[in-house]
């Protein structure tokens, strides 16, 4: 079978999937939406409810039915599939799929207004947050929280809808954003420069999550034109910068313990600063930019059988083979010109993560797979992945288009 073909047929069993399960999915953090979390102590007590959430994330089979967990309607997946339908729209590739240019800017249009619903209230522009309560490390986070990383996330998808469309309420949504991202996050400040909080509530600095809203104000700069929003841009995107590693890579936070570089941050960080780039004209961290790409490239991925391309966890730990770690690389890779590689890891994905009712599996082990299938993590992911991968192959994806 031919490789768009292969990646087009992959793209039509999943939108179905999706589509037929009405967006709606279990999540690997979404344990504690378990009745039972509703009990005195279970209630209330952190270390409890981080420990329970975390063995129901672990465990291999999905217990939540046992556990009364229905399934969740993510704004993120509603997110993530926007920019999917989007990048579809764009690469003109919908003939013998069920997806026609109609359907996919009705199902946008849906997914928009949905999201305008599921938007958090109170705050001083449209957020949003995961429809579940999490424990982090250093948060509790009821459902709908509002965090940059889901806003910057939705808004991402928003903006790639909106340079095919110029939509000017996609745009209004998306510039409200903004406002929520400078007016109610913290700021850590170290000299002249600073790292957004993960939400209004914490003062993590935690570098993926600050640079999602570097590049949600590129994005609204490269249409007002405000230069107070690309300065402020400027500031966060050196923050990150000053704390590179010297091999290039970038540990997940500061300060705070969590010293790890793994697949997917890393790869929020890079599509971040390579969006601010191109959206601001400002080169002065194309070095950085460079430098990270080098060690991405290099660290995080593993040649695999039949011309595959496995992508590793962490730099030094193949397992486990996690699906958004695949996704992202595909995204990565693709959007700083390694298709050929984006093939290789997608190829790997639909060999071994995809299941024969169109979704994809959790993550694959060294020596057991979690065919649990999760509607935000694995699948929305994998639907913008594959969609910007069919893009990009078009060869549809240049200076001006959907990058």
């Amino acid at each position: 079978m031919p490789t768009d073909s292969l990646i087009l047929e992959a793209i039509s069993s999943l939108e179905k999937y999706i589509s037929d399960n009405d967006f709606k999915g279990h999540d690997p953090y979404d344990g504690l939406m378990s009745p039972l979390f509703r009990l005195p102590v279970l209630k209330s007590n952190r270390t409890v409810r981080f420990i329970s959430q975390q063995l129901i994330r672990k465990s291999p089979y999905n217990i939540r039915p046992l556990l009364g967990i229905k399934k969740g309607y993510n704004p993120v997946t509603l997110g993530l599939c926007i920019q999917a339908y989007a990048y579809l729209l764009k690469s003109g590739r919908l003939q013998g799929t069920r997806i026609s240019a109609d359907y996919a800017e009705s199902r946008i249009n849906f997914l928009t207004e949905e999201l305008l619903r599921l938007s958090s209230r109170g705050f001083s522009g449209y957020c949003w947050g995961y429809d579940f309560d999490w424990e982090a490390r250093y948060a509790s986070n009821p459902a709908y929280t509002p965090t940059i990383v889901a806003t910057g996330i939705i808004t991402n998808a928003l903006f790639e809808y909106y340079r095919f469309s110029k939509d000017k309420n996609i745009f209004a949504i998306i510039e409200s954003s903004a406002e929520f991202a400078m007016k109610d996050l913290q700021k850590g400040f170290d000299g002249g420069t600073f790292c957004y909080s993960y939400s209004p509530f914490d003062r993590q600095r935690v570098y993926n999550a600050s640079m999602k809203t570097v590049r949600l104000l590129s994005q609204v700069y490269t249409v007002n034109g405000r230069k107070d929003i690309a300065d402020e841009a400027k500031r966060a995107a050196a923050y990150v910068a000053e704390n590179q590693n010297q091999d290039g890579s970038w540990a997940y936070s500061k300060s705070d313990g969590r010293e790890w570089s793994d697949n997917f941050h890393t790869g929020y960080i890079l599509d971040c600063f390579d969006e601010y780039i191109k959206n601001t004209g400002d080169n002065e961290f194309s070095g950085i930019l460079g430098k990270g790409y080098k060690f991405y490239a290099e660290r995080f991925f593993k040649t695999g059988k039949n011309d595959t391309l496995i992508p590793k966890y962490y730099c030094d730990k193949l397992y486990p083979v996690d699906s958004t770690s695949l996704s992202q690389s595909v995204l990565t890779l693709a959007r700083f010109g390694d298709t050929g590689k984006a093939l290789m890891a997608a190829r790997w994905g639909i060999e071994n993560l995809s299941g024969k009712e169109g979704y994809f599996y959790y993550r694959a082990g060294r020596f057991r797979k979690s065919r649990i299938s999760y509607m935000r993590w694995s699948n929305a992911w994998m639907f913008a992945a594959f969609s910007y991968l069919l893009l990009k192959i078009q060869g549809q994806a240049g200076k001006n288009d959907l990058v």
